[in-house]
């Protein structure tokens, strides 16, 4: 499962929400909205200090294709050596590092996934962990969905048996398998490997509970639960990144089925709030999707009319929200940002008024 996947499974899933009040007000900020050439959906995973996005499009055969976006609005398409072109297959690029390098998935033509890293230049190295499954069209093999600035990846493979577990790729090619004590199923897989190579892990319990883990560099997993998760199926305690400094932003969904965000630090004190405007029944409720260097957190929540709308938190507390000018405001449209820069700068992806997926990118 891939890291917009995961973000997208939480959140169609677990959320319908509430009132966003007028309240609150919209910032001034600056923001480009973007399609990646012959995209009829484009979902943007990443952005670097540098300027860089990377992500991935659908086009209109249903088949993906890998981009990356420089500063200037141009557009290198990665499709990596093997991928199908069928729909539902091709290729889905989900982490970047400040240089250029991308980690992520193709599909082959039996449905089978594999892992891929391209350089700068766009030469490939293709790769599969250990114990990924193989069987035609039933979701196996390798998810890659981060890699770090040393050139360490973080990832999940799928079982012959449909398990999902995590991996972690070294720099010299070298491929280590784990899971947290407890998981039935390990989603390795957001943008969750930090500069000194710790992994943040949402995973699934044998009774479907969801639970966060961190790994350490040194191969030690030290599994948490957010304040107010649920201990129901469907609830619990999903971390969706990590940070630089080792911060990870989540959330919980509690024994109401209302969404809660969080922010846990590396010593495992953990920050919760929730977003004024965000609803408060079930189904309802506040996602913290990123944190960068400074500590400025990005996410989503969703108005009444089931509308998703941007927020950025400060690490002081202070809220700012925000929406492309081209999102939607009917049910399950609206603005969803998945990464944030060290300078600030967010990107993610907005649903239009005909439920069609853009980029966008937001500047301070």
């Amino acid at each position: 499962m891939r890291r917009i996947g995961l973000a997208m499974l939480f959140f169609f899933l677990c959320f319908v929400s509430t009132g966003w009040r007028q309240a609150q007000a919209q910032t001034k900020s600056r923001i480009i909205e973007f399609d990646a050439p012959g995209a009829q959906a484009t979902i943007p995973e990443q952005n670097t200090l540098s300027g860089l996005i990377v992500g991935f499009s659908i086009d209109s055969s249903g088949a993906a294709h890998g981009f990356v976006r420089s500063p200037d609005g141009k557009f290198a398409i990665i499709d990596a050596p093997g991928a199908d072109m069928g729909a539902g297959n091709g290729t889905f690029a989900n982490g970047i590092t400040d240089l250029g390098t991308t980690v992520g998935s193709y599909i082959d033509a039996n449905g089978v996934a594999h892992g891929f890293v391209r350089s700068p230049d766009g030469q490939f190295m293709t790769f599969d962990a250990p114990g990924a499954g193989t069987t035609p069209n039933q979701g196996q093999g390798t998810f890659p969905g981060s890699i770090n600035s040393a050139g360490a990846i973080s990832g999940s493979y799928v079982d012959v048996g449909g398990v999902s577990h995590g991996f972690v790729r070294s720099p010299d090619g070298t491929i280590t398998s784990f899971d947290p004590p407890g998981s039935a199923n390990t989603f390795a897989n957001t943008l969750g490997i930090d500069p000194a190579g710790a992994i943040s892990v949402p995973y699934l319990d044998e009774n479907n509970v969801l639970h966060g883990a961190v790994r350490a560099p040194d191969g030690t997993i030290t599994n948490f639960d957010a304040p107010g998760a649920g201990a129901g199926s469907g609830q619990g305690t999903s971390p969706q990144s990590i940070s630089p400094t080792g911060t990870i932003p989540g959330l919980v969904i509690d024994s109401n089925n209302v969404a809660h965000p969080f922010l846990r630090s590396p010593d495992g004190t953990f920050t919760t709030f929730d977003v004024s405007g965000a609803g408060t029944g079930p189904g309802q409720g506040t996602q913290a999707l990123a944190t960068n260097l400074p500590g400025t957190t990005t996410g989503q929540f969703i108005d009444s009319n089931g509308t998703n709308h941007g927020f950025l938190r400060t690490p002081g507390g202070k809220f700012f929200f925000f929406d492309p000018p081209d999102a939607g405001t009917g049910p399950g449209e609206g603005t969803i940002p998945l990464s944030i820069s060290l300078s600030g700068v967010v990107t993610g992806l907005y649903l239009d008024s005909n439920a069609a997926a853009h980029g966008f990118v937001r500047f301070p």
